[in-house]
């Protein structure tokens, strides 16, 4: 058996872990591996030729799985402590995970959670072996019952194949819908610290080089998540089982989406009571948020939200004052950036901002993106009942709009903030769902494949984390663009596009994360999603296109 590692080739006469490949060839820091392309854990064996690519810390597919193997070990080590304990994991605040126990009898306090963090510590120390076993539906679901996990027993029901994979470390059984690591002991960093209603978990970042980052609370974000996770048990719709049976009949699945819809609405018109209150200072409404977000559609809502209060709002596009492509900073390779704050005319954007908040009539550019150039728009002049609403990547940044005061400012930033879970222990990322957004508008509007968008989402996800979420602190209000509902209604636009990626292809492994959940959601169809719906933004029919 050849096995070509960077280039070089290792021949083996017997079957060998990729585990005892690594520590032969002396790769540093690994947590996973590539075999011909396809992720694989480090216990997978080799038995015949293949290439193979040690993962680790700065690799995103051999994070998740370390996260997956710290949610399985700290389950582990909160049964051992309070078995009669219901933990959930949910996606929280600056990057990091918060634990909630549920029939705790206990006090959740800072001596509970230095018991559970130093029995995560004895685990991890004990180097314990972490083994995978196949087992029959049947029997993983008289195991899930036997011990009182009945939140993965019903979402057994969805799965496809007639078999189930599991975890068992020193009789402990779990299964974290991931990969996993082959024992504790690999688990070398994590921080755990007291943050109510439960305990934050860190843990290393791809995009911090491997490192944990720095935890910063953000009591506007952790509001909307919380108020997102209650939302959820309001409405019974906080894991796929419970969304599935929404969308077991027609009345049951328009109900839910009207209630979903109706959760926009109220956050809708109390951003418009915020905004009337304080009118008389307004005069620019900024709107900002990653990719995906939905702010196009919002900024349409909230335009016609204010003109039911009797104002006028204008819409600017950010997007008219691009410079020239030969103009804009440079990439490390040279190529123009186009996410930088620079490639915007920042001058002649507040230039014309403050003239407009003045009372001056301003002639507004027109980018010509065909062209790459700048033509002459609009003209407009503002009274006293028409406020500004911008939106882009750069609205909350201050750079951008200096020259207004900031008590002339409205900032909103606006994300999905979803407290939606396959099980207690598996919550479903916020950033997985912005990236099915993209894709299904992508492939609508653009004619671009799932390949040409996970091509550009490294990219995407860099201007992100440079512009966007440092200028988050920056918002009066956050709007929560989750509508809970919605993967039932993706799923039927991303799979077939997510299916289309062959196996050697290097976006199959995020295909392949992705449809493994995806799968479990029942359909509900687009024809009861209404026309102004900011779902409609991404699997088309708004009634604010035209």
């Amino acid at each position: 058996m050849e096995l070509t590692i960077n280039q070089t080739k290792y021949k083996y006469d017997k079957a060998i872990s990729l585990s005892e490949v690594a520590k032969k060839v002396k790769a540093k820091d690994y947590l996973a591996a590539t075999v011909n392309g396809r992720l694989r854990e480090l216990s997978f064996i080799m038995t015949k030729d293949a290439e193979i690519e040690f993962l680790g810390f700065t690799n995103p597919d051999a994070i998740r799985i370390y996260e997956s193997t710290l949610r399985y070990v700290i389950a582990m080590a909160v049964k051992n402590l309070y078995p009669e304990a219901k933990l959930r994991f949910n996606y929280s605040i600056s990057r990091s995970i918060l634990a909630v126990m549920d029939e705790f009898k206990g006090v959740m306090d800072k001596e509970t959670v230095e018991k559970i963090k130093n029995e995560v510590n004895k685990i991890i120390q004990s180097d314990l072996k972490i083994t995978r076993k196949r087992v029959s539906i049947g029997e993983a679901t008289k195991l899930y019952q036997d011990l009182d996990m009945n939140e993965k027993v019903a979402i057994l029901k969805y799965r496809e194949e007639d078999y189930v994979n599991l975890y068992e470390c020193e009789k402990y059984i779990n299964y974290m819908f991931g990969y996993m690591l082959p024992s504790t002991g690999f688990l070398k960093a994590f921080n755990i610290f007291l943050y109510h209603p439960g305990f934050i978990i860190q843990y290393p970042r791809a995009e911090f080089g491997g490192e944990i980052p720095q935890f910063k609370d953000e009591p506007r974000f952790g509001l909307a998540l919380k108020e997102a996770a209650k939302w959820g048990r309001i409405i019974q719709g906080n894991t796929i089982p419970k969304m599935n049976e929404y969308a077991k009949d027609y009345q049951s699945a328009v109900d839910f989406v009207n209630m979903c819809e109706t959760k926009h609405n109220h956050q809708l018109s109390e951003l418009g009571d915020l905004i009337q209150t304080n009118m008389d200072n307004i005069r620019l409404i900024a709107i900002a948020g990653p990719s995906s977000s939905g702010k196009t559609t919002f900024s349409n809502r909230l335009r016609v939200e204010l003109m039911t209060r009797g104002y006028k709002p204008v819409m600017i596009s950010i997007d008219d004052y691009y410079n020239p492509k030969h103009l804009a900073p440079r990439n490390d390779d040279g190529s123009p950036d186009l996410e930088h704050v620079d490639a915007l005319d920042v001058v002649q954007f507040n230039e014309d901002m403050s003239k407009l908040v003045q009372g001056q009539r301003v002639t507004l550019p027109r980018f010509n993106f065909k062209e790459g150039r700048r033509e002459l728009g609009k003209s407009v002049q503002l009274t006293e009942d028409t406020p500004i609403i911008i939106e882009g990547i750069h609205a909350l940044n201050e750079k951008l709009t200096h020259s207004i005061p900031k008590h002339q400012k409205f900032n909103i930033y606006i994300a999905p903030q979803t407290q939606l879970h396959i099980d207690d222990h598996n919550p479903i990322s916020i950033t997985e769902l912005r990236l099915l957004r993209r894709i299904v508008r992508d492939q609508k509007y653009r004619n671009s494949s799932a390949i040409d968008t996970m091509d550009m989402w490294p990219s995407v996800r860099r201007g992100e984390f440079k512009w966007i979420y440092p200028t988050q602190k920056e918002a009066n209000y956050v709007f929560n663009s989750e509508l809970t509902y919605e993967f039932a209604v993706l799923k039927k636009h991303a799979v077939a596009q997510l299916m289309a990626i062959p196996r050697d292809n290097r976006h199959f492994i995020s295909a392949n994360r992705l449809l493994k959940f995806l799968k479990y959601f029942s359909n509900i169809d687009d024809d009861i999603v209404p026309c102004n719906s900011l779902l409609r933004e991404f699997i088309g029919g708004s009634s604010f296109n035209h």
